[in-house]
């Protein structure tokens, strides 16, 4: 396992804690759910653009699709959208 030190304002820091105990977890597994979160956006984002290069953008069809699905619930995917 790598070792990461990183240092955050004091508010941050704060908020980390409170997250982290509030969902029963580590600071250290807190943060390491919350990179993973970061680097899984990151690499969509340049999925997104090599697509949108390639075959040119999105319809606002598909755009209004993509949006119906982010308002789903997390962890719900697989069900139908919540109203």
């Amino acid at each position: 396992m790598d070792r990461i030190t990183i240092a955050v304002e004091d508010d941050i820091g704060v908020a980390v804690r409170k997250a982290a105990a509030e969902q029963g977890q580590s600071v250290s597994a807190w943060m390491a759910e919350a990179a993973a979160a970061r680097l899984r956006n990151h690499f969509l984002g340049q999925f997104l653009d090599e697509y949108e290069a390639e075959y040119g953008a999105f319809t606002e069809e598909e755009m209004a699709e993509a949006r119906a699905l982010f308002r789903r619930k997390p962890g719900r995917w697989k069900d139908e959208p919540t109203p």
